[in-house]
């Protein structure tokens, strides 16, 4: 114990001097920084070797120095260059430091595999079954760390996934790399005391940053442009994401899961997101040189359609727990995806305080579903207490409504949506007002994978005990849909609305019970106990 406790102060000691490194480093003839005042020493990686060419192979080097600093207690620091690496091996009680002008490049491999290369893809038999290839496996990354802990990555430098795969085939089929080949910029597996601040990512394979069974964790002040997943939050407790930028078009660019990938099924909680942008809009590196080029619309990258959200999902074996969302923006992506379908239980998450600006499909989407993947004998989980408060949402070329579906006898329960904006394309046509969608509880949840919805703006479907307050719902056109379309509804009330223009109906209820709307502009007071199907209203 004494020496863990010694291990949190000299962690703690180099945050202090990583804070000061910039302005205050001296170097001595080799290069070797010389030590701040009540810190360790400072191990340069130039004094072990690295050359920072681009070229060389620096990773043996870089790892000599994060081993020297782990058994003495210090700072890997990283000056100015290009350091071409395979993987780095994360340390407890090291702090690595990226200085301003310093990259960590991923270097290249043959994508059929190498003798060199990448840490091999370790094996995680038997659950390698219930997540993809890349849940399953953290060595096989640029940057990796295992039951390690007090650990952090600072600076203002870059790291660069040039090298990695972004796990998928030409085809965009997911693949299992083959050995040699790296496909994360940062892997890090049931560690705690874990911090991720100030540096850049571009590029950076199928995950920029995963992070599986992680306790304690702080990522702060970075910013991401990369070709799939930014930041993945797996099976992890207590964790800060603030003041990031995301730019992942082809793939979520916040995304807390809670995967079988452990052995187990871990809830993922305590989370908050602040402050933070998200998209897809962009081409890969353009936020990062500042250009904030647009992809050109209709611009998809082999069937892909931009992604770029905050998801809690899909995996979803442990579930959510207190998960806050705020002040936030959404910018050319998707919407905000809150789901369980394999067996988790959702419960008491907030968002307050989101701009959501061109969103591409559903603006909200919860979802309790069946796909079960996982062990055999999981019960169905269960989705309740979700709080959704001042939102506003322009997407003028979006015509999917808001989704929050359950499936039968396993409702969704007690959402409450107040004080937002919505608008929407409309221009929806009767015939899609009279659709009676099926249900797939057992597919995917993506909103496309439902099909058009015969809602304009809010499709509800097997919930209890939901209420909207305080909404404004507008569209560039008329719509033929009603605003809401209910089934199986159990407690509904919609109160002080307003409605977009129809021509149609306003509401659409379908075995609906315990529904009341009061104070609604272009829609009667009412109150209705008893089951009701095929009213309009």
């Amino acid at each position: 114990m004494r020496s863990i406790h010694n291990a949190r102060r000299r962690f703690l000691a180099n945050l202090g001097a990583a804070a000061l490194l910039a302005p205050a480093l001296a170097r001595s003839a080799w290069g070797q920084a010389a030590p701040m005042p009540g810190a360790g020493p400072m191990f340069d990686v130039r004094a072990f070797g690295a050359t920072g060419d681009g070229k060389t192979i620096d990773s043996p080097a870089i790892n000599h120095a994060i081993q020297e600093a782990a058994i003495k207690g210090g700072l890997v620091y990283v000056p100015a260059g290009t350091y071409a690496c395979y993987s780095l091996r994360l340390a407890s009680a090291v702090v690595l430091y990226i200085d301003a002008g310093a990259t960590l490049l991923a270097a290249d491999t043959p994508r059929e595999g190498t003798a060199s290369g990448y840490d091999a893809a370790e094996s995680n038999a038997p659950w390698e079954a219930f997540q993809d290839f890349g849940h399953n496996h953290w060595h096989n990354s640029l940057i990796w760390g295992e039951n390690i802990h007090d650990v952090a990555i600072l600076g203002p430098g870059l790291i660069w996934g040039r090298g990695l795969s972004r796990g998928h085939d030409d085809a965009d089929l997911p693949i299992a790399e083959a050995p040699g080949v790296g496909n994360k910029g940062i892997a890090l597996k049931n560690c705690h005391n874990v911090i991720l601040r100030d540096f850049s990512m571009l590029a950076c394979g199928h995950f920029a940053i995963l992070a599986t069974g992680v306790d304690n964790f702080t990522i702060d002040n970075l910013k991401i442009d990369t070709n799939r997943d930014g930041i993945d939050i797996d099976c992890c407790r207590n964790v800060r994401v603030s003041n990031c930028s995301v730019n992942s078009p082809w793939d979520d660019a916040i995304c807390p899961k809670s995967s079988f990938a452990l052995g187990y099924a871990r809830v993922t909680e305590n989370v908050t997101i602040a402050n933070c942008y998200v998209t897809g809009g962009y081409q890969v590196g353009s936020l990062l040189d500042g250009g904030f080029k647009r992809l050109a619309e209709g611009v998809e990258d082999h069937g892909w359609q931009r992604t770029g959200r905050i998801k809690c999902g899909t995996e979803s074996n442990g579930g959510f727990k207190n998960i806050a969302l705020s002040n936030c923006i959404f910018e050319d992506c998707r919407g905000f995806a809150l789901e369980t379908v394999d067996g988790g239980i959702i419960e008491d998450v907030t968002l307050t305080g989101l701009t959501m600006r061109n969103i591409r499909n559903a603006p909200l989407f919860l979802r309790l579903g069946a796909r079960m993947r996982g062990p055999e004998g999981m019960a169905i989980g269960s989705l309740r207490r979700v709080l959704i408060s001042n939102v506003t949402c322009h997407a003028p070329d979006n015509d999917m409504p808001s989704i929050l579906s359950g499936i039968a006898d396993h409702p969704i329960e007690d959402v409450k949506i107040s004080d937002c904006y919505f608008l929407q394309k409309g221009g929806g046509s009767a015939e899609t007002a009279a659709l009676q969608p099926t249900e797939r509880p057992a597919e995917y949840p993506e909103p496309a994978r439902f099909g058009p919805l015969p809602a304009q703006h809010f499709y509800v479907r097997h919930a209890r005990n939901v209420e909207f307050s305080g909404v404004e719902l507008a569209a560039v056109a008329a719509d033929a849909r009603p605003a809401f379309w209910l089934g199986d509804v159990n407690g509904a009330d919609l109160h002080h609305l307003k409605l977009p223009a129809s021509r149609g109906a306003a509401v659409m209820l379908n075995d609906v019970s315990g529904f009341r709307a009061t104070g609604n502009r272009d829609l009667r007071d009412i109150s209705i106990e008893q089951a009701v199907s095929h009213l309009q209203l």
